[in-house]
């Protein structure tokens, strides 16, 4: 039985697409059946966390180290980036201030776990993925509340304080917490590198769920023009991404990696944060919900395209 339930969880990253569209139309048309996740959202996200301390491994934490660089330079895309094109967004389209700090809030985010998986698929490099995402992680208590302040503080009071202690539960300490853990599995720490993704796809799709069935009613009457905005966000962030790597003169390796960096923002986290420091003000995780789904269809749609290419590499063989 364990063994069985074991199989299925793993079996969840490969149809984490299907899995997020199924539960956001069963959120849309049976809300109360995910409104009861409000109280747990944080401790959702921080398994997606812990997950991830989990799933590194030390050797490519030394990317961090012997590029610090090329590191420094991607963290700085990432947090200049995204949160001008969020901010952009909002301006732009002149978007209710609930909607337009939703936008600002997910592109202060720092990159998300699955974009690690889909650098690897792509030919990407893969140590350069993971230094990145963690490098942003554990500057996000600072960096994401002072976006936040400085860009979304014109549309509605941000608490710097409240957010950066919020981001240290919810990010840091799991984080951490996985990477100790980690030393002291032993012989089960294969089986726990394998169900980690799985725990923190079911998460990611909760918490999807739960922003649908929470934003029903204003889904129906802005979804078209909020669904365009994260659309172009997230293109434009992989090309953005793409042009500042080429202008940082990196090798085609580390350009696919800084593109698929940049375009795929930790929504999750963004969701959580709106949920929790803005608990009267639903809007503002629409945005971030939505693009939290997007990032993953499009991510879907290229390992789909990537697993139709010849593959040389004999364990992405094993992929396909």
């Amino acid at each position: 039985m364990v063994s069985f339930v074991g199989a299925m969880l793993t079996q969840t990253t490969r149809f984490l697409a299907p899995l997020t569209l199924i539960a956001a139309a069963i959120a849309y048309f049976q809300p109360s059946l995910f409104m009861w996740l409000q109280t747990s959202l944080s401790w959702l996200f921080a398994a997606t966390m812990f997950a991830l301390g989990i799933v590194i491994e030390p050797e490519e934490l030394g990317e961090t180290v012997r590029t610090p660089g090329r590191i420094g330079l991607g963290v700085l895309a990432q947090y200049t980036i995204m949160p001008l094109l969020g901010l952009m967004a909002a301006i732009i389209a002149k978007l209710p201030p609930e909607l337009a700090l939703g936008f600002v809030l997910v592109g202060s985010a720092p990159g998300a776990m699955a974009s690690n998986v889909i650098v690897y698929l792509a030919g990407g490099a893969v140590a350069y993925s993971v230094s990145l995402t963690v490098v942003a992680t554990l500057l996000s208590p600072l960096a994401t509340p002072f976006l936040v302040q400085q860009l979304g503080g014109a549309f509605m009071e941000i608490d710097f304080v409240a957010m950066m202690i919020k981001i240290m539960w919810m990010v840091v300490i799991p984080l951490i917490s996985g990477l100790l853990i980690r030393r002291y599995l032993g012989p089960a720490l294969p089986a726990a590198r394998a169900l980690a993704p799985a725990i923190a796809a079911i998460s990611i799709v909760l918490i999807c769920a739960f922003v649908v069935a929470a934003n029903r009613d204003r889904l129906a009457d802005l979804g078209p023009v909020v669904i365009l905005l994260v659309v172009l966000m997230n293109a434009l962030g992989y090309m953005l991404g793409w042009l500042y790597a080429r202008f940082c003169r990196f090798d085609h390796q580390h350009r696919i990696t800084l593109s698929i960096e940049i375009g795929m923002q930790n929504a999750g986290m963004g969701v959580v944060l709106a949920a929790t420091q803005f608990p009267g003000q639903s809007g503002v995780a629409l945005p971030a919900a939505l693009f939290a789904f997007w990032s993953v269809i499009t991510a879907a749609a290229t390992t789909a395209w990537l697993r139709r290419q010849p593959a040389t590499d004999p364990v992405r063989q094993n992929l396909t």
